[in-house]
């Protein structure tokens, strides 16, 4: 297994195809994007963001990463892995964009999956911290500050989008897919983490994100429940584990500090993984 270089860039401001020149990916119409000495490129025009900073903040990548490296969420990246490289013929290359890579955990353990299989890769994510924290641990990757609403990648162009735990734009990942490409999605079940949650809310919905249709332009082929049990030791982890989740910000001040005196907790991880196919 290889990794290729991710040729298949678009202008944000036009759409066009960026072929990359030096330390810069260049369109035809003149427009320049340079490549950070860490080796991402700022795709995101200054018009298309919502805040001066958009995503995850340096201190909740930093906590992700800690966390991840931990293995705790080993099963989810092995089911990813699996079901992105199910099917793929034997030396062949599969071009791959994880929408809302974070710091690239996914992305590395895909590539330690990956055999008989050339891989070219992107990660792309709104945070530039956490596009920084993927470049920065492995530079074979292809790294992008973008938007899921607005991805800088030309149409038609990929095999696989990797959308986990993220907010999926189904409209562009079938704009981004060849026909038959394919769609990984992660979201949370209704138990995923309820241990955690009935401590920092004072009441617990019984909710799930798991997708009833498949989207627009897309078919199901399959849908798989990962759910096994997690024990976290000591402070940290736990701190970790909610700095990475939507969590923080939705739980009250007491929520959190309630969290924050555990020295111990044992969870649920409950998540369903489906895989939907690009029509043609």
């Amino acid at each position: 297994m290889s990794v290729l270089p991710f040729e298949s860039l678009a202008c944000p401001l036009d759409g066009m195809s960026l072929c990359r020149e030096g330390k810069s990916w260049r369109c035809e119409n003149g427009h320049s994007f340079d490549i950070a000495r860490q080796g991402y490129v700022h795709l995101l025009p200054v018009q298309k963001k919502r805040s001066k900073d958009p995503g995850d903040s340096k201190a909740m990548v930093a906590a992700r990463q800690r966390f991840l490296e931990t293995g705790l969420y080993q099963p989810i990246a092995d089911a990813v892995a699996n079901a992105t490289l199910k099917d793929v013929p034997a030396e062949s290359t599969l071009r791959c964009l994880d929408a809302g890579c974070g710091e690239g955990y996914y992305l590395r353990q895909l590539g330690l999956a990956a055999d008989g299989v050339d891989l070219s890769l992107l990660g792309l994510d709104i945070s530039k911290w956490a596009v920084l924290s993927g470049a920065r641990q492995d530079r074979r990757a292809s790294w992008v500050v973008g938007s899921n609403a607005n991805l800088p990648v030309l149409p038609g162009s990929l095999d696989r989008v990797l959308c986990l735990f993220g907010f999926p734009v189904y409209a562009e990942f079938a704009r981004v897919l060849r026909p038959g490409g394919r769609l990984i999605q992660v979201d949370s079940g209704q138990d995923h983490l309820r241990e955690l949650r009935e401590i920092i809310y004072p009441e617990v919905r019984a909710e799930s994100k798991k997708i009833a249709e498949a989207p627009e332009g897309f078919q199901r082929i399959a849908s798989e429940d990962i759910r096994f049990p997690m024990h976290l030791a000591g402070a940290e982890p736990i701190a970790d584990l909610l700095a990475m989740t939507p969590h923080l910000y939705r739980a009250s001040q007491e929520g959190r500090e309630r969290a924050a005196a555990l020295d111990s907790l044992s969870l649920t991880v409950d998540v369903c993984l489906h895989t939907f196919e690009r029509e043609p």
